[in-house]
């Protein structure tokens, strides 16, 4: 199904690329890196089930939770052990974005070593290690072009389709009354916010790949229709509005570049223009989901729990590195935001570092020149700078680190092809009487 996302290129590019594969050189940056193996997307997708959690909401059949951990911790060390498979000479590229992540790990450790957290700090001070080592090992194949991608909106796309299974199972499971209706995964324990997270990143990384002509608009629309339908039924309004922004800004960077992309904005704000004016109140409903106005405004109780964070009385030291590594709560409550995450427990020098990493990814953005990569890449920094206001997961191996890698690597300069050594220049026979002549 998503295989085909291959398709779509015009003819003029189809025979560039067929002569490509013939000779083994690359038309571009969407071309794959020669030597690029096919397990790279083995451990990418991993990484991924590494980083669905385990807590969420009861699925049809019971999963303990000390199982759930097994199979994401082990897909970890899988894809450590793989990746390690894969490049045992070591070679890496040098890339800002898995250095300051390198960094991150040294005020967790620091805060960890205490134990404020428990033995649990340690633990995950150890995920995130392999998380790291398990990107640095990937850099080598990191080249600016779209296969990683390509992974990205498969391995998702497969999580969607469990949940949408588990709806059609069991639709009283999938959209329990303890959530208010929303979607879940009844099959693997999934929240509603990361349901709308998966569809809101695969739903907006498709467009683009059409706009970009690599990929035909039957298998993108297999994609994206039920995607947009999970999305609506999960009423995350964090997803919904990171993707939309985000949207807005990856076309903006084309429109100068693709007419495709004026069109698409062209008909993109006509649309939305209608549904304004015929759906207001169908979409205002969905959007204040049955809340009161004073309910929205303290965003769900999340305001309650920023400012009994920010309240709460720290040390020097807890101010500069955090608490150590928890699971992203304050007295038993969702933290739902990334930076006062990151604060509590991996203090200023973790804020700092995050925010290093947007600066560098949105600066390195900014500075190439209008392409399909470079659209993806902004797309998904601007959709994780947005979900990181009411979202929590930057500072630890989370889906949203997955999403600022996969922008690293968009936004790699390929790699200068190999010298190759010249032709020996055959000598020319002489006689020997011409020889003895000289």
């Amino acid at each position: 199904m998503t295989g085909d996302l291959r398709r779509g290129t015009p003819p003029g590019e189809a025979d560039a690329a067929g002569r490509a594969a013939t000779t083994g050189t690359r038309t571009g940056a969407e071309a794959r890196p020669p030597g690029t193996p096919k397990l790279v997307g083995v451990v990418w997708s991993l990484l991924i089930l590494n980083t669905l959690g385990s807590a969420g909401a009861k699925t049809i059949v019971p999963l303990p939770r000390s199982l759930i951990q097994l199979v994401t911790m082990g897909a970890l060390v899988a894809a450590f052990t793989l990746a390690l498979a894969l490049n045992l000479r070591l070679r890496i590229r040098a890339s800002a974005f898995v250095l300051l992540l390198t960094l991150l790990l040294v005020p967790s450790l620091i805060s960890s070593l205490q134990l404020e957290s428990g033995l649990g700090a340690l633990f995950r001070c150890t995920r995130l290690a392999l998380f790291v080592g398990t990107l640095w090992l990937l850099s080598r194949w990191w080249d600016g072009n779209l296969t990683f991608v390509r992974h990205h909106i498969r391995m998702y796309f497969a999580v969607l389709g469990s949940v949408a299974a588990g709806l059609v199972v069991s639709p009283g499971a999938a959209m329990p009354e303890l959530y208010g209706g929303r979607l879940v995964g009844a099959l693997w324990p999934l929240t509603p916010p990361q349901i709308g997270q998966y569809a809101a990143v695969i739903v907006g990384l498709t467009v683009l790949l059409v706009l970009g002509r690599k990929a035909d608009r039957t298998s993108a629309t297999v994609i994206i229709v039920p995607s947009l339908v999970l999305l609506a039924l999960t009423h995350t309004r964090t997803a919904t509005i990171g993707m939309l922004i985000g949207l807005v800004l990856a076309i903006g960077s084309l429109v100068l570049t693709s007419a495709a992309a004026r069109r698409f904005f062209t008909w993109a704000v006509l649309v939305a223009v209608v549904a304004a004016v015929g759906f207001a109140p169908a979409l205002r409903a969905w959007f204040l989901r049955g809340q009161s106005q004073e309910n929205l405004t303290s965003l769900t109780g999340r305001a309650k729990v920023w400012d009994a964070l920010l309240a709460a009385p720290r040390t020097n030291g807890e101010k500069s590195f955090g608490m150590g590594l928890g699971d992203k709560s304050f007295g038993g409550l969702p933290i739902d935001n990334s930076w006062l995450a990151v604060y509590h427990e991996q203090g200023w020098i973790g804020v700092t570092l995050v925010a290093a990493v947007f600066v560098v990814l949105g600066g390195v953005a900014l500075l190439r020149p209008p392409s399909l990569p470079r659209a993806c890449a902004i797309f998904l920094i601007s959709y994780c700078a947005i979900a990181s206001y009411t979202e929590a997961g930057l500072g630890d191996a989370s889906p949203y680190l997955l999403h600022l890698a996969l922008a690293a690597s968009l936004l790699a300069v390929p790699a200068p092809p190999a010298a190759q050594p010249k032709p020996a220049v055959p000598r020319r026979h002489v006689p020997r009487w011409a020889r003895d002549a000289r």
